[in-house]
C-alpha cells in the first residue's frame, strides 16, 4: 500500500505539469466530436424505441411502482431517458479510455519515464493495435458481467459493491497494459499484471468511485433539455481529467513494479515543480 500512495502522490503533481494538461485535449475534442454526432442521430430513436417497449409491455406501471417504493416516484416521468443514458453511458467510457490509450498514455510513459525511470530499459512488449484489443476483449468481458449484475439493483448496497469491484477491474485492466506498453515485456507485464493483481484492482476502484461524479452528471443531463449538451460536454471533460489522473497513478506504479522485478533502482526524486 505505500507504493500506491507514493504513486498517488506523484500522480498528484504530474498532473498539474501543464504538458499533462494539455494531453486532455485531444481525448476530449474527439470524444466530443463522436458522442456529439452519436447522440444528435442516434439517441432520439433509442428513446423511440425503449418508450415503445415500455408502452408495449405495461413497463411505465411497473417502474413507477418499483420507483414510488424508493421514494422516487417523480421519475417516472424521465424513466426511459434515464434507462437510455444508462445504457450509453459504458460506451462513453469505453471511447474515453481508448482514445486515452491512443493519444494520452504514450506521452504519459514518456513523460514519467524520461523523467523518473531514465534507468529503464524499453522492451515494447505492448503496441497501440495491442491497447485497443485489449481494451474491447475487456469491455466484451465487462458488457457480459455488468448485464449479469442488472438485479443487484434490487439491493443497492450489493449493486455499489459490485459495480466499484466491476469498475476498477476493467479500469486496471486496460490502463495497466496502457502503464507498461513500451518498457515491459510480454512475460514481465503478465508477471506484474499477476503479482500486483490487488494493488492494481484497488487503484481501479478508488479511480471508478471518483468516476462517479461525471457519471451522475451524464445522467443527470436529461432533467433538464437546455442544458443537456453543456452537461454532457462537461462529464465527458471530467471523465478525460480523471482517466489522465488514473494513467499517471497506474504508470507511476507500473513502472516501480518493472523497476523492482528487474533489480533497478527505483524511481529517482525530482522536485515538485518538475514532478
Amino acid at each position: 500500500m505505500r507504493n500506491v500512495l507514493n504513486s498517488y502522490g506523484r500522480a498528484f503533481l504530474s498532473q498539474l505539469h501543464g504538458r499533462i494538461l494539455l494531453l486532455s485535449i485531444a481525448p476530449f475534442i474527439l470524444s466530443l466530436i463522436l458522442w456529439g454526432a452519436l447522440l444528435y442521430v442516434g439517441l432520439q430513436p433509442l428513446i423511440d424505441s425503449l418508450h415503445a417497449l415500455f408502452t408495449q409491455y405495461d413497463f411505465f406501471r411497473t417502474s413507477g411502482q418499483v420507483l414510488a417504493t424508493f421514494g422516487l416516484g417523480m421519475l417516472k416521468a424521465v424513466i426511459v431517458p434515464l434507462i437510455a443514458m444508462f445504457m450509453l453511458l459504458p460506451l462513453m467510457i469505453l471511447t474515453a479510455l481508448i482514445f486515452m490509450g491512443l493519444f494520452a498514455m504514450p506521452a504519459i510513459g514518456r513523460h514519467i519515464g524520461g523523467r523518473h525511470f531514465p534507468q529503464l530499459e524499453k522492451k515494447h512488449g505492448g503496441s497501440l493495435l495491442g491497447s485497443v484489443a485489449t481494451s474491447l476483449a475487456t469491455f466484451l468481458l465487462f458488457i457480459i458481467v455488468w448485464v449479469l449484475m442488472l438485479p443487484l439493483y434490487a439491493f443497492p448496497p450489493a449493486a455499489l459493491v459490485g459495480q466499484a469491484v466491476l469498475w476498477g477491474w476493467l479500469t486496471y485492466r486496460v490502463m495497466a497494459y496502457d502503464a507498461m506498453a513500451d518498457y515491459a515485456s510480454v512475460e514481465e507485464r503478465r508477471a506484474i499484471m499477476r503479482t500486483q493483481r490487488w494493488p492494481l484492482l484497488a487503484i481501479g476502484m478508488v479511480s471508478g468511485a471518483a468516476g462517479a461524479v461525471p457519471g451522475m452528471l451524464w445522467m443527470g443531463g436529461v432533467m433538464s433539455v437546455v442544458f443537456f449538451p453543456f452537461l454532457a460536454a462537461f462529464a465527458i471533460w471530467l471523465y478525460v481529467l480523471i482517466f489522465i489522473f488514473t494513467g499517471l497513478w497506474f504508470q507511476y506504479y507500473c513502472l516501480e513494479a518493472l523497476a523492482r522485478l528487474r533489480g533497478v533502482r527505483g524511481m529517482t526524486d525530482v522536485a515538485p515543480a518538475d514532478a
